[in-house]
């Protein structure tokens, strides 16, 4: 299978090397195209307003001066010149569950991949420290082994996060749904004077809250989580009560614009 790696700690992280060791032994060929330093919580952003530089570190190697979503996209426009099977973007250092999915540059790659009409997995280990990636490496492998591509992957992306455990203590596979909690403590103040303050972006790690079938409750568990993910984001649930303000307003149609503001 000829495989797209990127991910957003950077191209010489321990995630995406490991994974890319163990898909080279599984026989697979591998382009890797990946950010030139960590790019965490990146989420979907893409660069503008300035040059990117891409350098060619190896046979089907580059380092992006850019984002993940820069990568993906520079791989699809100019760099790849034949079709890919597959697109990975991880291993992350550090789950992607929940909220995480909108600010994870992680998650967003494997989303630009799919946009560009790939299919895309992203891959997530449950730990910031002492990852044991060659563990989550390979049962990326044992998955696409039993055909979680062809059976898995009709639309869209999957998002996997793995429990930081040896291989062999992995419990087995749960399909979820995305957890929630709530994030506190953003801002952490480093100085202050009359004309401002320096701050930095940090943040506590509060505790999931209790759903079944959760992606965080299944890493809890042992398990490894996979998410499919969409790109709907409309909530039908609340089409009535906007319509029905439309209707009360009297909103529907505006015979005289001109007198209405």
């Amino acid at each position: 299978m000829r495989i797209l790696l990127t991910n957003d700690d950077g191209i010489g992280a321990p995630g995406i090397r490991a994974l890319q060791d163990a898909l080279l032994q599984a026989g697979h060929e591998i382009i890797m195209i990946a950010p030139d330093r960590e790019r965490s919580a990146a989420s979907h952003s893409l660069t503008l307003r300035r040059d990117l530089r891409a350098n060619r570190l190896a046979e089907n190697e580059y380092s992006i001066d850019g984002t993940p979503v820069d990568c993906v996209v520079v791989a699809f426009q100019h760099i790849i010149k034949e079709p890919v099977d597959l697109v990975i973007s991880g291993i992350n250092a550090g789950q992607n569950m929940g909220e995480d999915v909108f600010y994870s540059g992680t998650v967003a790659a494997a989303l630009e991949s799919a946009l560009h009409g790939h299919k895309a997995i992203a891959i997530s280990i449950n730990s910031y420290h002492d990852q044991l990636f060659e563990s989550a490496a390979s049962w990326m492998v044992r998955l696409m082994e039993n055909g979680i591509i062809d059976q898995c992957l009709p639309n869209g992306v999957l998002n996997i996060n793995v429990p930081n455990l040896p291989a062999s203590q992995i419990r087995g596979l749960r399909v979820t749904r995305t957890g929630h909690r709530r994030y506190y403590n953003f801002i952490q103040i480093l100085s202050e004077d009359a004309n401002g303050f320096s701050y930095r972006i940090a943040g506590d790690h509060p505790s999931w809250e209790k759903m079944d079938n959760s992606d965080a409750q299944a890493v809890q568990d042992g398990f490894i989580s996979i998410t499919p993910l969409g790109f709907e984001l409309t909530d039908p649930n609340s089409f009535g009560s906007i319509q029905q303000w439309i209707d009360t307003q009297n909103l529907s149609t505006i015979q005289e614009t001109a007198h209405a503001f």
